[in-house]
Parts: C-alpha cells; sequence; structure tokens
C-alpha cells in the first residue's frame, strides 16, 4: 500500500451547507435551562416570573404543579407517576426532566428511604402570591397624576410597528432605514442576522436574517430580545433586573402609563434599548413615565392563541408568479417590497402594485447574499394570492413548477462541487488489506471516497495520522 499527498475530493453535501445555519429559535424553556442554577433561584424570587414560567409548562407539568403546591412534604415520585396511564409514561418523563431542568421542583428524601419530589420553596412561595394574591407591588405600578399627553392603543400600534419595521428595513437594506440605532445594528450581527460584507464591511442580510424575517412579529420580537439578552452584562447590565422587568412588562395593559419611580440606572437604560425597538413609548427620557406598546404584551408567551396582532401582521397572500418568471405584488408596503428586491429585479412600481421579474442573476445575488432557493419558494409560497390558490392541486403547489425547478437549478449550479482535502490511499497488495483500511475509515467516519475496482480510497486529512498508525499495527499483526 502506498499513501500520497493530500489531494481535493468533492461531491454532493448540500444538506450539510444548510443545517448548521438554520435559524434556533428558543422558547422560555429552552432559553431558561440554559441560565445556572443561582439565576433560577433569583429570578423565581419575582411572583410575576414564577407565574410566566408555569403558565409556559406543559399541561401535565401544570398538573403536577398545582396538585402539590400546598404540600409540604415530597411526595414520592412512585405517586407521582401514578397519578398518569402507563400509555403516558414518555410524557411523564418528559415532564419531570423539563420540571427538574427549571429548577421548579427538587428531589428530596422521605422517611424511610424513598425519593419524592418537592417544588422549590422560592418557586411554591412566589407562585401562591401570584395566584392567590399578595407580596409587593411593582414599583412601576405607582400612583401617577393624569398624563396631558395621554396616549392611545393606536398611537402606541402606529409607533410601535414604525420603531419595529426600522429594524427590519435596515435588514433588507431598505433606503427607508432612517432612527435604527447603532445598537440594534450590534444586535443583529450579534445574532448572526446580518453579517459584515468582505468587500466593503457594510452588514448584509445571511440565511438566518431572511429566516427572522419569514416569522411573525411575536417570534422576531421574542427571538431580537434573547440575542440582546445574551450582551447584557457586557453593557453592564444585570441580566436578572431586566429579564424581570421585561416579564412584568408581558403582564402589563395596553394604553395604560407606568411610572419610573425607583428604577436602577441599569434598568433605565434597558427601557431606553426597549423604547429603540418599539416595545414601550416615552415622550422624553426624564417623563417619569412610560407606555408599554402591544409588541412587550405576553412576550414570553410562546402558545397563547389569544395574543392581539397587529392588522399589519396577519398574513394575506399578495404575490402572483407566472411561467415566464414575472412576479406581481399587490402591495405599498415598502418593507414588502425591499423583501421582493432581495431575489427579483425590479422593473415597474404603482401606487398599490410592484412588477419584478426571476432572473439568473437575481437569484445569484439573493445566493450569495446566503438566501436558499427554499427560503426563496417558501417564502413565495406563504405569501401567494388567494387567487393561486383556486384548486386542489394549487393549494398545494400554487407556483409555477418551472420557476419552481429553475430556482432550484440556479442553485445547484452554485453548489455543484464541495470540496474536501484528505490523503489519497492506492497501491493496496490484496482485496483483502484494502477491504481492512475501507472498514476502519467508515467506521471513525473519515473515508471521503474510495473506489473498489481500482483498490483506491481518500481519507479525511486530519486523520491522516492515526490510519497511518492503525494500518503499521495491522500490517506488523499480519
Amino acid at each position: 500500500m502506498a499513501n500520497n499527498n493530500g489531494v481535493g475530493s468533492s461531491k454532493q453535501d448540500n444538506s450539510s451547507l444548510v443545517l448548521h445555519t438554520n435559524l434556533e429559535c428558543k422558547n422560555l424553556y429552552e432559553y431558561l435551562k440554559t441560565q445556572p442554577q443561582i439565576v433560577l433561584e433569583r429570578l423565581y424570587n419575582h411572583p410575576a416570573i414564577c407565574l410566566a414560567v408555569y403558565r409556559e409548562l406543559p399541561e401535565l407539568a401544570r398538573q403536577y404543579v398545582i396538585r402539590i403546591l400546598f404540600v409540604e412534604q415530597p411526595v414520592p415520585q412512585a405517586v407521582v407517576a401514578s397519578w398518569g396511564s402507563q400509555a403516558f409514561s414518555k410524557d411523564h418523563h418528559y415532564v419531570t426532566k423539563i420540571l427538574t431542568e427549571l429548577n421548579v421542583w427538587i428531589e428530596d428524601s422521605l422517611p424511610g428511604g424513598l425519593i419524592g419530589w418537592m417544588l422549590s420553596a422560592t418557586f411554591k412561595r412566589n407562585l401562591k402570591s401570584a395566584l392567590l394574591g399578595g407580596g409587593k407591588p411593582w414599583n412601576m405600578s405607582s400612583a401617577l397624576e393624569p398624563d396631558k399627553n395621554a396616549r392611545d392603543a393606536n398611537f402606541l400600534d402606529s409607533y410601535s410597528s414604525e420603531r419595529w419595521e426600522c429594524v427590519l428595513h435596515y435588514m433588507v437594506g431598505s433606503q427607508q432605514q432612517e432612527g435604527i440605532s447603532a445598537d440594534a445594528v450590534r444586535i443583529l450581527l450579534h445574532a448572526g442576522l446580518m453579517k459584515r460584507d468582505e468587500e466593503d464591511g457594510s452588514p448584509v442580510i445571511t440565511r438566518q436574517g431572511f429566516q427572522f424575517l419569514l416569522l411573525d412579529r411575536h417570534a422576531q420580537v421574542w427571538h431580537f430580545l434573547l440575542q440582546y439578552l445574551d450582551t447584557v452584562q457586557q453593557r453592564g447590565l444585570d441580566l436578572v433586573e431586566c429579564l424581570t422587568f421585561l416579564f412584568q412588562l408581558s403582564f402589563s395593559t395596553l394604553g395604560k402609563d407606568y411610572s419610573t419611580e425607583g428604577m436602577s440606572p441599569g434598568l433605565l437604560i434597558f427601557l431606553q434599548h426597549l423604547r429603540e425597538f418599539g416595545l414601550v413609548y416615552q415622550r422624553k427620557r426624564k417623563a417619569g413615565r412610560f407606555y408599554p406598546t402591544r409588541l412587550a404584551l405576553n412576550i414570553t408567551s410562546s402558545h397563547n392563541k389569544n395574543i392581539p396582532v397587529l392588522e399589519e401582521d396577519s398574513p394575506k397572500g399578495y404575490i402572483i408568479v407566472e411561467t415566464n418568471y414575472r412576479v406581481y405584488a399587490y402591495t405599498d408596503s415598502n418593507l414588502q417590497v425591499a423583501l421582493i428586491a432581495l431575489f427579483t429585479e425590479l422593473m415597474y412600481r404603482f401606487p398599490n402594485l410592484v412588477v419584478g421579474v426571476i432572473t439568473r442573476d437575481s437569484i445569484r445575488q439573493a445566493l450569495r447574499g446566503g438566501i436558499t432557493a427554499d427560503q426563496i419558494i417558501g417564502y413565495l409560497k406563504q405569501h401567494a394570492h388567494h387567487q393561486m390558490l383556486s384548486g386542489a392541486i394549487a393549494v398545494k403547489n400554487p407556483l409555477p413548477p418551472t420557476v419552481v425547478d429553475q430556482i432550484k437549478l440556479w442553485e445547484l449550479e452554485r453548489n455543484r462541487l464541495i470540496y474536501h482535502e484528505g490523503v489519497l490511499y492506492s497501491q493496496f497488495l490484496s482485496q483483502a488489506d484494502f477491504n481492512v483500511l475501507k472498514e476502519y475509515a467508515q467506521s471513525n467516519g473519515v473515508l471521503i471516497w474510495c473506489n473498489k475496482e481500482k483498490r483506491t480510497l481518500v481519507i479525511q486529512k486530519n486523520a491522516h495520522d492515526d490510519v497511518k498508525k492503525f494500518w503499521k499495527k495491522y500490517s506488523k499483526g499480519s
């Protein structure tokens, strides 16, 4: 057997390029379980947080919590397991894992050596306060004099939509991007929703960024805030304090003003950042009051179907795609026009209609920006005009098949080859020797390519030393 120097080997493996770049959207449980136990203990000192956590638990977990909320001694684990049918044992194990990771309950010993579950003392005390009343009132609920410049719900909706769309306009490179703060830009870069262009250093949207734009408004705000919370300690702010205030905002009332009296300097800074993102309205920094907007309401809720939504957030079909690659978008929204322009060449624009065309150059430009063909097709399907959905076949595939296939082919043009640096092994003395080395490489996941007839294979370069050691040991033994 002889081995040559590293050579490049190519194979089709497009999935590896996409899977690790998908947008990861965490819910409240997935976020809190990553926090240290000391942080959770501090968070559970506030009834609002305990109520929000309880509200987001699976239904079976909520049943467990409420049944042992007033029990002052550990409940045997076998007893808790007996509350449900054996057919749902997987659900039982799943919710016990959630309650343990969130430090909602802890294991405790009973007389006789049995192990039982008992609610965390801090969580139990403050959940009782949230459900039954009591505890200290929130600082921001202090009495205020009537506001001469009171704002109603319509004004707050308009304000929050305007502020949030500044962020979205900036992401798609729209000309209408005045007002976005440098802080918001840093968060977009930190979250991987945008990246610096290699040529001129300007921020450009990424695959994750395009997926972010496809989310509904509530999910966008929650994901953005989680990325912001990752950076609060670098800003010198207290994570627990910021989270507590965010949870309190989620239980606030739209159109009601709240006091800033008693807020720490760090919390006032956090309030200004929320003001920039459109979650609160404050006429002046020193006004002494603020109004939560609809973006802040129920922000921690991931499955509450009763969350009020803005009219512009509800999906409406407005795109028609023809077989000649023409795209007609019936919209007057600058943001929607900017999204269409990411992967089409705009030709005409009228007061309520935009006409563009999908071309090879426009798709390649989108691909260079990190957008995938599936994301483009998914966006066109999601916003297809109701006339394109007439008929049973059109409901499933509203887009012309020729357009869909061509977009995918243009992507394959760009991703035809993927190069792997490796080491070529050849000139085996026998088929048995070739099979031994091939099986070793396959079992260790380092085989790139092989040809059984020519007794040739390519191994990953970083595994070359290990494969050589194995071969020497095998040769001596044989």
